[in-house]
């Protein structure tokens, strides 16, 4: 059940409550994570076909830092996390920050370091993402490594695409934007997660949900 058409308006909505759901969890772990307070905006959960995932962004040139991982428990998935990269360097001198207790502009540390710090956050991101996801269904899931990558947008939507449309081609996209306590006036952190599920991931939500 890949075709977004085959959803009624009840099931939409379940859908997107999921999203918004998984994201508030994945906030809060960010929030432990950096050891800062973290004011979330109401997510914009939407379900489009992973061929339209360019529509749904700005600047196709951008650059982007994206995070990757994949599931392999009861509710089979992708997901990916992109952030503009000044958002990612800004959520890489937090982390570090947090673990070294100074400033490190992410200029003055090696490349390998900065993805790991990325990749670390995202992955904090994304697998509380999918635990409430697994919370509400009663699954459990193996993820694996995730992946780092920066380029443009349209790049990494190609990649998104072409790889993980393989799987499904249906996507989740949750948009918010973090408020993270301790940052200039008006300075926030902003984030697209990306959820690809496998054939049929979907329906089984529904079904455990009992909304099918």
């Amino acid at each position: 059940m890949s075709d977004m058409e085959s959803f009624n308006s009840l099931q939409l909505d379940t859908i997107r409550e999921v999203g918004n759901i998984g994201t508030g969890n994945a906030a809060t772990a960010l929030s432990g994570l950096l050891s800062r307070k973290i004011q979330m905006t109401v997510p914009k959960t939407e379900l489009v076909s992973i061929y339209d995932l360019g529509e749904h962004y700005g600047n196709p040139m951008q650059i982007v830092g994206a995070v990757f991982v994949r599931s392999l428990g009861g509710f089979q998935c992708s997901l990916i996390f992109i952030q503009n990269e000044e958002d990612a360097r800004l959520m890489v001198e937090l982390l570090l920050k947090q673990q070294f207790g100074t400033f490190i502009p992410v200029g003055e540390i090696p490349q390998e370091m900065t993805d790991s710090a990325l990749s670390e956050a995202g992955n904090i991101v994304l697998s509380s993402f999918l635990n409430a996801i697994n919370m509400l269904l009663g699954t459990q899931h193996q993820i694996s490594v995730p992946g780092v990558a920066h380029d443009m947008l349209s790049s990494i939507l190609d990649v998104v695409a072409s790889i993980y449309g393989q799987m499904g081609e249906t996507a989740l996209l949750v948009n918010t934007e973090l408020s993270v306590e301790g940052l200039e006036e008006g300075r926030k952190i902003s984030g697209h997660i990306i959820l690809i599920p496998d054939p049929d991931a979907l329906e089984l939500l529904l079904r455990k949900l009992k909304v099918m």
